[in-house]
């Protein structure tokens, strides 16, 4: 038998070191907004507090859109503050001038850069709304529009396609964020870079779970409440990186339709956070037992017990609203590994820009 072929690339040349790197960057990113970054947040909330909107509208693209649903899950639960994202093309395209006095309209993107957001902001502004930018990018045209300019999300350059760590960074930003809105100092969230230092080095066991979709051809990935950006955002990061079609839907919209094509060759991730939502995702765990399909869980130990397989989440003593910012690493993984396997390279999926400029 010969010996294996040495492999000539280096480092710097392999497949997907730029998105390895960056997703291991991210504690880091986390430890960094808590410390230096939370101060500025702090202020920006009591200041728009105090102008107290009365409704929020939310405006995102991509992964920064799933960020945004997150943020409306959190002014709903946690400030009892009507909640909604913007459709642009009614400004944009549509010329619509909504009034938005007294509206807060939060526009979420890593770069700051698109056009229609851009465009969508300052309509908005001109409308009376109260106006703030979360970006990567002070210096960003966003920024340049918004009222309240900029909160910046302190991840750094981040140069893969696929967003991994201005995805978390976006989450706590805008934990901290509404945590300051309603007189919070965001304390609950300090844990957070280690447990998420500590997910990171359990790649080998996402390495093993993602020989089971090296040869998938559609996967389905469902969760409710704070979870459900998560599956979003998984989906998302499937698809972009791996080009497996990854269909995510709320537990529930899961059981009014879609649910008759899952059976026992469907793969399916259930993100399933500890807590409420959780507990109303447990009815479609159980149809989806039912029905065979291959369910793997990432979440609490006795989920996962009880799935096919799945990925234990450290969620003792997390309260429910941060979870997301863990869950969504192993998912991550999970894409970089299904990716790797399928040869291709996570770094540059093809016919992708890092800043998409729609308008």
């Amino acid at each position: 038998m010969s010996a294996p072929t040495p492999d000539p690339r280096t480092d710097d040349d392999r497949p997907g070191r730029i998105m390895a790197r960056e997703m291991a960057e991210q504690p880091d990113v986390l430890r960094r907004i808590l410390e230096a970054g939370a101060p500025r947040i702090q202020e920006v909330a009591r200041q728009i507090a105090a102008r107290e909107p009365r409704f929020v509208l939310l405006t995102a693209r991509g992964t920064s859109d799933n960020a945004a649903l997150y943020a409306k899950y959190l002014l709903e639960i946690q400030l009892g503050l009507p909640c909604g994202l913007t459709s642009m093309s009614t400004t944009t395209a549509y010329g619509a001038r909504p009034d938005l006095t007294d509206v807060l309209v939060v526009t979420v993107s890593q770069s700051g850069g698109s056009p229609d957001l851009v465009a969508s902001t300052r309509a908005a502004r001109e409308a009376g709304a109260i106006t703030l930018a979360v970006t990567n990018n002070p210096d960003s045209p966003l920024a340049a529009v918004s009222e309240y300019h900029h909160l910046d999300i302190m991840a750094g350059p981040e140069k893969a396609l696929p967003a991994t760590k201005t995805y978390t960074a976006s989450l706590l930003t805008l934990y901290l964020f509404v945590e300051g809105l309603r007189g919070g100092d965001g304390a609950a969230a300090k844990a957070l870079p280690d447990l998420a230092a500590h997910l990171l080095t359990r790649q080998d066991e996402i390495r093993t779970l993602a020989s089971r979709y090296r040869f998938a051809e559609r996967m389905v990935i469902t969760s409710r409440g704070y979870g459900y950006p998560t599956a979003k955002e998984a989906a998302l990061k499937l698809m972009e990186t791996s080009y497996i079609p990854a269909l995510s839907y709320s537990g529930a919209d899961l059981l009014h339709g879609p649910l008759a094509m899952v059976d026992n060759i469907s793969p399916v991730i259930a993100v399933v956070t500890d807590g409420k939502g959780g507990e109303a995702l447990q009815p479609v765990l159980d149809r989806l037992r039912g029905r065979g399909a291959d369910l793997v869980v990432i979440g609490p130990r006795a989920q996962v017990e009880q799935a096919s397989a799945g990925f234990v989440l450290p969620t003792e003593g997390v309260a429910e609203e941060l979870q997301p910012i863990l869950e969504i690493l192993p998912l991550q993984l999970l894409a970089y590994e299904v990716t790797i396997a399928r040869g291709q390279d996570p770094d540059a999926p093809r016919a992708l820009a890092k800043v998409t400029e729609t308008r």
